[in-house]
């Protein structure tokens, strides 16, 4: 690890804290993040409310439901995204701009397509379409994520990620109630017509922004050398020989440099951190609904406070995660949002004791919202102070991957674990699975602190020629 020296410049007042919201990087990643919002219900709640309302059949609409798996499986292909070069657009924007308007026309054409395609005559066209759209919307992910930690220094990818989630979750609205009113008002081809025309803000924004800079260190150059080395001592010839060179640098490198970078023991601490961060929200989000509703409040007072308040309150809890990594840094914020994240669960075993009241689910939501945002957002930051910008678009999809996956499969266990202990010792159990992500966090200060983690190939410290 190194020093402290290479700690992140800290805004020390509450105007310079806030600034940060005003550079133009941290800006256009809410525009971003739209684009990459937007596809996600479309290929998924959105998608199949349109196949049930045209009578399509459950059993194929259940079928269909699995073309949202491209979003887990985007570290297969992510090698690629972060190491070749497409020919035409390469040259002309730049790697991870070329690869985004790439992703973006696939998935505004895919959109079209299932727009002008009727499900009840061609359903298998519509499924090439959904297909090819959750496959451009989960590359489109790998090619943002990897442009949003190269983009701006570390003291600001916490300002990056609240403007991206702020992006992301104001497209989930349009593809989710906007597109269900559109085709209420008109048809399901006006919806997905329209969404298709939407991708146009992340198109836009993809052509007006610059290509990020980044460099290769030497200890980078060095460990792909021993790629060379190796292969000069085999039988390997010609392009045999090149496309082997071209996996191991692609494939194996990423993860041999994060595990070199940091040691074997300190690197699973971290994926393991990594893992189980977000368990506790994760888990309890998946019964948060059917809590609402057995509790007995209105699904107009859910819609009202725990989805449209509830957003307000995530977008909050963002900003403020991201003005306080710039004022302070990360590792604080780690600490402090792995200890709020699942202490905010307590206040729904609360809940449960004081029945269908509005001011319990006001403050419920409050609390579990707010903490929720500023742990997105810190967490995203803390995430891109991992990579080395020599392989970020791989190493982030695996970061990524690892931070849902846990909480998603026993996400599944949490209906019979609410039958049995009932909703307050429920959430008291989601809470208390926020443990072991403390415990990590604290583990980390000492031997990976957040803030004096070397990033290969970043310069952390800015100039104003620079928009980094």
């Amino acid at each position: 690890m190194s020093d402290s020296a290479t700690a992140p410049p800290i805004e020390r007042n509450g105007y310079a804290g806030l600034r940060v919201y005003l550079h133009p990087r941290v800006i256009g990643m809410a525009f971003l993040g739209f684009s990459a919002g937007l596809p996600l219900l479309l290929v998924g709640g959105t998608f199949t409310a349109w196949l049930q309302d045209m009578g399509v059949e459950l059993a194929a609409i259940g079928f269909l439901s699995w073309v949202g798996i491209a979003h887990s499986i985007k570290v297969v292909w992510a090698p690629f995204v972060d190491r070749l070069t497409l020919p035409v657009l390469g040259p002309l924007m730049g790697r991870r701009r070329s690869w985004m308007l790439l992703a973006q026309l696939l998935v505004a054409g895919s959109l079209l397509g299932m727009a002008l395609t009727d499900p009840t005559e061609h359903l298998g066209l519509v499924a090439v379409f959904a297909v090819a759209a959750a496959f451009g919307s989960a590359t489109q992910d790998v090619a943002i994520d990897a442009y949003r930690v190269e983009a701006a220094a570390r003291h600001r990818q916490a300002a990056m990620a609240a403007t991206y989630v702020f992006g992301y979750r104001i497209a989930l609205l349009a593809a989710g109630a906007g597109a269900l009113h559109l085709a209420a008002w008109g048809n399901w081809t006006l919806a997905y017509g329209g969404m298709a025309l939407l991708m146009g803000v992340g198109l836009t924004t993809t052509l007006l922004i610059r290509e990020p800079e980044v460099a290769v260190t030497s200890a980078t150059r060095q460990l792909e050398q021993r790629v060379v080395d190796y292969l000069e001592r085999t039988r390997h010839q010609g392009l045999r020989r090149q496309v082997t060179a071209w996996l191991i640098g692609a494939v194996l490198c990423p993860f041999a440099d994060f595990f070199k970078r940091f040691g074997l023991p300190v690197a699973t601490v971290i994926l393991v951190f990594v893992a189980t961060f977000r368990i506790s929200d994760i888990v309890m989000g998946v019964m948060a609904n059917p809590f609402y509703l057995d509790l007995g409040f209105t699904k107009d007072q859910i819609a009202n406070i725990a989805a449209a308040f509830g957003l307000a309150m995530t977008l909050f809890g963002a900003a403020v995660g991201g003005v306080l990594v710039s004022r302070i840094g990360i590792a604080p914020m780690l600490i402090a949002t792995a200890i709020l994240a699942p202490l905010t669960n307590l206040t729904f075993s609360w809940l449960a004791t004081l029945g269908p009241e509005i001011y319990g689910l006001i403050a419920a939501i409050v609390a579990d919202n707010v903490t929720g945002g500023m742990a997105i957002s810190v967490f995203l930051a803390y995430l891109a102070s991992l990579t080395n910008t020599a392989y970020t678009a791989t190493q982030y999809a695996l970061f990524s991957s690892l931070m849902t996956l846990p909480g998603q499969f026993l996400g599944g266990f949490t209906g019979v674990v609410a039958e049995q202990v009932g909703w307050v010792h429920f959430f008291m159990i989601t809470a208390a699975a926020g443990l072991p992500a403390i415990v990590l966090a604290l583990v980390l200060l000492r031997y990976a602190h957040p803030d004096r983690i070397h990033q290969p190939g970043r310069n952390n410290v800015e100039t104003p020629l620079q928009e980094r």
